[in-house]
């Protein structure tokens, strides 16, 4: 049988579902395979301490989450094509001596996206959120055909940087950033919203804007998934806005990293229904 183990490193990933979704898909290949979480605020350990004790310890792969999908960069040897591009990695795969960064998130949205907002107007769209996931999500919308994308951060260098980075990529009027003080006058144009940011999560509750900046006109994608039902979304459905959950994003990013670190190809549909089974316990 082969065995395969592999971990996930960030902070107050607890609540992850990551583990049973790999252990459970692999137990259908009839694989040994054990998933760790890696918590930085628990381990102690900094990012690269934490990639050479992997490796060392005879890690096959690690994902990687918030908020080290960027800060983990410069421990690692080469990066994928996408995870360069993107400046943002949350995947690593163990070659031999080598440790190579992936992206598996923006292609993971896009697919979320495809299926969960069909047809989903994209003319001009706000993004909360301008760090490794919020670079994955909003290169996703513009691959996809987004006319413009409105980066909003807590750090407007950051989203400007981003802005700077997508418009090179894209073209000049595709991205812009944005102060946070411009969100009502931008979410009355607009036609999406996104939200790429921890708010949300188990460890951080709360609303990333005032539920006042919502209308009905809007959707509304948010990529948190623990839990799936955020208080952004509660109060995004309850004004009748079409939505999009995390959980799509969580299980294709899984399937692509599922292949990265066994090289076997996952049941899409059936990790669906099994993140389905788990949020429901």
């Amino acid at each position: 049988m082969e065995s395969y183990l592999v971990g996930l490193i960030g902070s107050g990933i607890g609540p992850s579902l990551s583990p049973p979704l790999h252990e459970q898909e692999a137990a259908h290949h009839g694989l040994h395979y054990v998933y760790r979480l890696l918590d930085i605020d628990r381990v102690g350990a900094d990012l690269g301490e934490l990639v050479r004790t992997a490796r060392r310890f005879g890690y096959d792969g690690l994902n990687v989450t918030h908020p080290c999908k960027q800060d983990i960069i410069p421990f690692l040897d080469e990066l994928s094509p996408d995870a360069r591009m993107l400046g943002a990695v949350n995947t690593v795969v163990f070659d031999g001596d080598r440790a190579i960064g992936h992206n598996t998130d923006w292609t993971g949205f896009a697919e979320s996206f495809a299926r969960g907002l069909p047809d989903a107007p994209a003319r001009r769209v706000v993004q909360l959120g301008a760090g490794g996931a919020g670079a994955a999500v909003a290169h996703a919308l513009l691959t996809m055909g987004a006319d413009r994308i409105t980066l909003v951060d807590a750090d407007l260098a950051r989203a400007t940087t981003l802005a700077g980075e997508l418009a090179a990529r894209f073209g000049a009027r595709r991205a812009r950033p944005a102060d946070a003080a411009q969100l009502p006058e931008l979410l009355a144009q607009a036609d999406g919203l996104v939200h790429a940011t921890p708010t949300g999560m188990a460890h951080h509750p709360g609303m990333p804007l005032p539920g006042e900046l919502l209308r009905p006109e809007l959707w509304v994608a948010d990529i948190v998934y623990r839990p799936l039902r955020t208080e952004l979304l509660e109060q995004a459905r309850a004004l009748g806005c079409r939505t999009l959950d995390g959980g799509g994003m969580v299980v294709f990013q899984a399937v692509h990293a599922f292949r990265l670190f066994t090289g076997q190809e996952p049941d899409t549909e059936r990790m669906l229904a099994h993140l389905t089974d788990l949020v429901s316990v």
